[in-house]
């Protein structure tokens, strides 16, 4: 049986007919079925989403990408509530997460380390200190982690662009988007498995 994995949805506003909506890409449905997991979208509504982890209990949390974090001028606030409940739950039931772009900055923003504007990393391919060569599409980023996280890998402007806890190797972030790669990246794939034991 495969494991279900529990992703967050990015929040649209579609002002014309003022509503709000969750979203994610269908892109993420198909790494889904190649990585051989199970996704279960959850709303940005914290009290559904801890009503759902009751009774559906998820082998762990990926936090797909999209909207800025509330503190630096994002206007998705109840989305910034529901990671950081799953990013809490992680620590306390050890259950596996992935901060994707956006996921990452959530996870440096919960443990402590404040981002800062980027430039020129918005729809660009570049270089990692680890070797590897990726997609790029955030604003917001930094150079440094404060403890418990570890760098694992920068870009060649200096930007962070990988990280993992020091005592829970269970939670790590990545500032690029393996979802968006045509097709999927054998690495990317094994990272994905390694992270949720797939």
């Amino acid at each position: 049986m495969r494991k279900i994995i529990a992703l967050t949805q990015r929040v649209e506003s579609i002002k014309d007919i003022g509503e709000r909506r969750d979203a994610l890409s269908q892109e993420w449905t198909i790494l889904a079925e190649i990585c051989g997991f199970l996704p279960l979208l959850l709303p940005n509504r914290l009290a559904t989403v801890k009503e759902l982890l009751k009774t559906q209990r998820p082998n762990g949390f990926l936090l797909t990408g999209g909207n800025d974090l509330a503190a630096y001028g994002g206007d998705a606030p109840e989305r910034d509530e529901v990671e950081r409940f799953l990013i809490r739950t992680a620590v306390e039931k050890r259950v596996p997460v992935l901060g994707v772009c956006r996921g990452m900055q959530m996870i440096l923003d919960y443990f402590g380390t404040p981002l800062q504007r980027i430039e020129e990393h918005v729809r660009v391919e570049h270089p990692l200190s680890n070797g590897d060569r990726v997609n790029s599409f955030h604003s917001w980023g930094t150079a440094a982690c404060d403890f418990p996280l570890i760098p694992t890998a920068w870009s060649a402007d200096g930007v962070l662009e990988a990280v993992r806890h020091e005592n829970f190797s269970w939670i790590r972030g990545i500032m690029w988007h393996p979802e968006r790669y045509y097709p999927l990246r054998t690495g990317d794939i094994q990272l994905i498995k390694e992270v949720f034991s797939l």
